[in-house]
């Protein structure tokens, strides 16, 4: 099965897809957005840039979220959960958004080789394999090379602490499943991911599963959250309950679905759920 992450691509051409629109829903960018959210799912008080060791955030199902990679982040969406780009926002946006009672997610690919990251530099030729067709500048990563590749992802990791996000959101997971010039295989990807969970998880932040279903129940109890796309639209959110079951959030999204075709089994399933564009900014249509 082919990837279908679907990410903004900076320093290339945003992706731009037809989406439906559902009769009599409304975009909820504004501040009453969610107003019904629990209010146990928000902190007290900001949280600490540096999180104690066992201390780190556990996201509950159902918990509603925004997802912005695109843009200056509006902060005025009031949902309690934020998944933002950990390079592009600096500390500063992350306090404004714990001011607000917010969680922060810090997105970092992972999986492949940005050339337009400020740290392109650091990743040695023997480790970038194919182009990761249709993401200009980048390429595939030998995930089978822990060695060289989990320093690296420390060093993103300790920014994303030092910045002071909550969790991260590694992208990019499921690279076994593509053509990335690399013999890579299920068990690869597993011990990969369960480096990438510890590196999160030795920095106090929690971390999310992408998409990568078909190692769920192999990665369950490695990752405090799911984040998803477009499972509705294949036809496998069942595959997500195992998160939901043990008391963890599944972010989901669905991009060429409207509301009204994919909330009812979302709610059933207790995926906390929303239609995106493709560019991922600030637009969204919240279940």
């Amino acid at each position: 099965m082919a990837d279908r992450t679907v990410r903004w691509l900076r320093g290339g051409v945003l992706a731009t897809a037809a989406l439906l629109v559902a009769t009599g829903c409304s975009v909820t960018t504004s501040p009453s957005d969610d107003a019904s959210d629990d209010a146990s799912n928000a902190p007290s008080s900001p949280p600490s840039a540096h999180p104690r060791p066992g201390t780190r955030w556990q996201p509950k199902p159902g918990t509603r979220w925004q997802w912005q990679l695109d843009g200056a982040v509006d902060t005025s969406v009031d949902v309690p959960v934020y998944d933002i780009d950990g390079f592009e926002n600096d500390a500063a946006t992350v306090a404004k958004l714990h001011a607000k009672k917010r969680k922060v997610i810090c997105y970092i690919n992972v999986g492949a080789y940005e050339d337009w990251r400020p740290d392109q530099g650091k990743f040695p030729a023997s480790v970038l394999g194919a182009k990761n067709e249709g993401w200009k500048g980048e390429k595939w990563l030998d995930i089978r090379r822990l060695d060289v590749l989990r320093p690296i992802m420390a060093e993103r990791f300790d920014m994303c602490r030092k910045k002071g996000f909550d969790a991260v959101e590694p992208d990019l997971t499921e690279g076994f499943r593509n053509k990335t010039g690399f013999p890579l295989t299920a068990a690869h990807q597993l011990a990969f991911n369960r480096m990438i969970a510890s590196l999160a998880h030795e920095r106090g932040m929690a971390v999310g599963l992408k998409n990568d279903l078909e190692q769920i129940p192999e990665l369950v109890r490695d990752f405090d959250f799911a984040v998803n796309e477009q499972c509705a639209q294949y036809g496998e959110c069942e595959r997500l309950k195992p998160f939901v079951d043990k008391g963890k959030a599944v972010f989901h999204v669905e991009y060429e679905m409207a509301p009204g075709e994919f909330c009812g089994e979302a709610k059933e399933l207790g995926l906390s759920s929303m239609q995106k564009k493709l560019g991922l900014n600030s637009w969204r249509r919240a279940c």
